[in-house]
């Protein structure tokens, strides 16, 4: 299924690609030319539900839920889900209110408290905490106009 430009043959999933000095494709937003010749390119992860549903919350609260998740699965993210109560960012908050999100995060801890006996459900606890901290330090830098390569 190779699709002829101009005389050339051309695969449909070359598009994708991002060569320096041609059109760039439909799925680059930004892009600035290097030195190198390269283009760097803005790069967004995309959360699913649960993962996007974790609250931005002070450093010190996002440490106290790690240490929490690390010795008890699930009691951290547990008691992550009540800060969202209380006023605590979330991505999906715009998106799904602030009921929801609390239910994602008490579902999260649930998930981690009872797959904790085969050990999946420990080792999520404490990604979940470290994902705390991350977006609170994250946060922070943001507060203070700090530049951050995280």
């Amino acid at each position: 299924m190779a699709q002829k430009e101009e005389g050339t043959e051309q695969a449909p999933a070359l598009s994708l690609f991002v060569k320096s000095g041609e059109n760039l494709g439909a799925k680059t937003v930004t892009g600035t030319s290097t030195a190198g010749g390269g283009v760097v390119v803005e790069v967004r992860e995309k959360k699913g539900p649960l993962r996007a549903a974790i609250p931005t919350m002070p450093f010190p609260l996002a440490v106290i839920c790690l240490f929490l998740n690390t010795f008890i699965p699930g009691l951290g993210t547990f008691v992550s889900a009540f800060t969202v109560l209380c006023g605590a960012r979330s991505e999906l908050i715009s998106e799904r209110g602030v009921c929801c999100v609390f239910w994602l995060n008490v579902a999260a801890a649930l998930i981690q408290i009872l797959t904790a006996v085969i050990m999946v459900g420990w080792i999520m606890s404490i990604f979940w905490g470290m994902d705390m901290v991350i977006l609170a330090i994250s946060d922070g830098c943001r507060d203070q106009g700090i530049a951050q390569d995280v």
